[in-house]
């Protein structure tokens, strides 16, 4: 991504200013590193408060290093750096700086940043805050991942949408990006149903709500197995038969997978969710001999008590059990053996695994077993997979106080949350636009868009309390809000009788609730690679609330006389200005809602 020419210019005066003032120490710090003007440009913060300028430096780093307090250093630099901003340039300042306590906060100029900002959206569309940084390095994600033979309970929904956010965040990048679904197909659960289904089960249970019907099977398995163990056994042997290739339980198997891959795809449609590459257990099992065999040779397993195992040697963590005695392969097994085919066949940048926290010690177990494995094998950085595997963790997702959890049916299945969701949102819009002629769909875009919204508005360490009253809001900080500020945007535009042109006079845009507006645009591609670097979909959310709220503050000024100032008016010039913002907006906002998995309703 290009560099923002505002913050180049900031970081060259503000690199020059710092050796004029302090020529004596420049050279004798020790770390001139940190008075470069790339180190400055990467260091730019944003300050809290808007008003007190669209970025900011910190200066506390500097004090030690100049033997000077940072307030003291930014009131020197400041005008330092406002001097040779002048100096530099025969047209207007580009950018004024400011000293802020600690800070030097910087306003660039509000004409040239709404013209080179709206020239920037409005060139590039729908590709605005793409870039090339990724240059078409290799990312797998996987996500969602559920079990077979279950239904897509909200528990999933979390996972499912971050990964679906990120696939699109880091394709805009130019990452080569593989979305992965890795279905639970495989393992001793499958006995289980098997089990299940043969003792309580019947064709009839394979036909109308089948998925919840195979959910109550293994529930009742579950409750009948606390007063009869010996079915446990009986789910070994089944599951053990499976790996075997068995026929009769092999068919059962590749039956209830179908079911669910059906109801599987049914669900994403809904939601919008793709994959490049849907994969299961299953499909490593012919694989996982040669996977252990690798183990075996690097001299990291051993036998305990008749189970295969890999000591990874951390007083924190436990053993990874790869084969139990009877020698049934593991959940973990499958996670290595996996890895290993996905190095051999796409050699990634990065794999990112999108599961909840409550797995983090799974995964460090899983990774350290791969970076033993490889100093074992004196694996060079170059071709190893040690530090290219993340877990990309996230907090529970919770409908008051109340947990999930399979085994007790305690699953709230989230088709049930998604319609309930379109139902309360066309109560909404039957309120607000009885005579919408889309209602029934844009009823379920709102609903649907509520429901994902909820699991990305919020940091992914954190966990998500459901609350339909806030979740639905049509003012708040919501889904609805978003969905409802772009069709706001789209009537504007619609209501505009002629082109929409870059052509404007942007003096014209210069007022505060323009100039804010214009701010989070610009940062727009910024937060793009932000999202991207911490994995989360969370800093795209952020923005376009701040985006929204900065809009409809311009929307509804008052002018002087106190009637609303209107986008659209007598003012052709004005009403162009205006409108070549509306435009930007609509743009930044549509896309931010694409990179986040929403639909964009034009009316509402």
């Amino acid at each position: 991504m290009a560099k923002d020419k505002f913050k180049i210019s900031f970081s060259e005066a503000t690199a020059a200013a710092f050796k004029s003032l302090y020529a004596d120490k420049y050279e004798t710090t020790g770390d001139n590193q940190v008075f470069s003007s790339d180190f400055i440009y990467e260091n730019l913060e944003k300050p809290k408060d808007p008003s007190m300028g669209r970025f900011a430096l910190p200066v506390f780093r500097f004090g030690k290093l100049l033997e000077d307090k940072p307030p003291s250093i930014a009131a020197k630099v400041a005008p330092e750096s406002n001097k040779f901003l002048s100096s530099s340039l025969n047209g207007p300042v580009i950018v004024t700086v400011e000293a802020a306590g600690g800070f030097l906060n910087a306003r660039p100029n509000a004409e040239l940043a709404a013209s080179s900002t709206i020239v920037a959206v409005l060139d590039s569309g729908r590709d605005y805050g793409n870039s090339t940084v990724g240059q078409q390095r290799k990312i797998l994600i996987e996500y969602s991942s559920p079990n077979i033979a279950k239904p897509f309970g909200v528990g999933h929904l979390r996972s499912t949408m971050i990964g679906n956010s990120l696939r699109k965040i880091f394709k805009a990048l130019d990452y080569d990006t593989m979305g992965i679904n890795f279905l639970g197909d495989w393992g001793t659960q499958f006995g289980k149903m098997i089990v299940a289904y043969r003792r309580w089960g019947s064709e009839d249970t394979l036909k109308n709500n089948s998925v919840q019907n195979l959910l109550d099977l293994y529930v009742k398995f579950h409750e009948t197995a606390k007063k009869n163990s010996s079915l446990e056994d009986d789910a070994r042997e089944a599951f053990k038969k499976l790996e075997q290739g068995e026929k009769s339980e092999t068919e059962l198997w590749e039956k209830l997978k179908n079911i669910s891959l059906t109801e599987f795809d049914r669900i994403y449609k809904i939601l919008g969710v793709e994959f490049d590459w849907i994969t299961s257990e299953s499909f490593l099992n012919d694989k996982m001999a040669a996977a252990i065999a690798r183990l075996e040779r690097a001299g990291l397993t051993s036998v305990s008590e008749g189970a295969l195992i890999v000591d990874i040697d951390d007083p924190q963590l436990p053993p990874v059990l790869l084969r139990k005695a009877d020698g049934a392969t593991l959940y973990a097994t499958r996670d290595i053996t996996g890895l290993f085919y996905r190095w051999q066949e796409h050699k990634f940048h990065q794999s990112l695994y999108i599961v909840g926290s409550a797995q983090s010690d799974y995964f460090k177990q899983l990774f350290k077993v791969i970076e033993l494995m490889e100093k074992s094998e004196n694996s060079d950085a170059s071709n190893a997979m040690s530090g290219k595997t993340k877990h990309i963790e996230f907090g529970w997702v919770k409908f008051g106080d109340k947990a999930m959890s399979t085994r007790q049916g305690n699953i709230v299945i989230l088709e049930d949350v998604i319609d309930k969701a379109a139902e309360l949102a066309r109560k909404r819009i039957e309120e607000k636009n009885p005579g919408l002629k889309t209602i029934e769909e844009t009823s379920r875009i709102i609903g649907t868009g509520a429901v994902i919204f909820s699991q990305l508005s919020v940091r992914r360490h954190k966990d998500i309390r459901f609350d339909w009253d806030q979740v639905l809001n049509f003012e708040g900080e919501t889904g609805p809000y978003l969905q409802y500020t772009h069709a706001r945007l789209c009537s504007l535009l619609r209501n505009y009788k002629g082109t929409v042109s870059s052509d404007i006079d942007y003096t014209l845009l210069a007022g505060s609730e323009e100039s804010r507006v214009i701010d989070l645009l610009a940062d727009f591609p910024d937060t793009i690679e932000d999202a991207a670097r911490d994995y989360d979909p969370f800093y795209i959310a952020a923005m376009l609330l701040k985006l929204a709220g900065a809009f409809n503050k311009f929307y509804q000024r008052k002018n002087k006389q106190g009637k609303s100032d209107k986008i659209l008016s007598d003012d052709k010039e004005l009403s162009a200005a205006r409108i070549a913002l509306v435009k930007s907006t609509q743009l930044v906002i549509n896309k931010g809602l694409y990179l986040l998995g929403l639909e964009a309703p034009q009316e509402m």
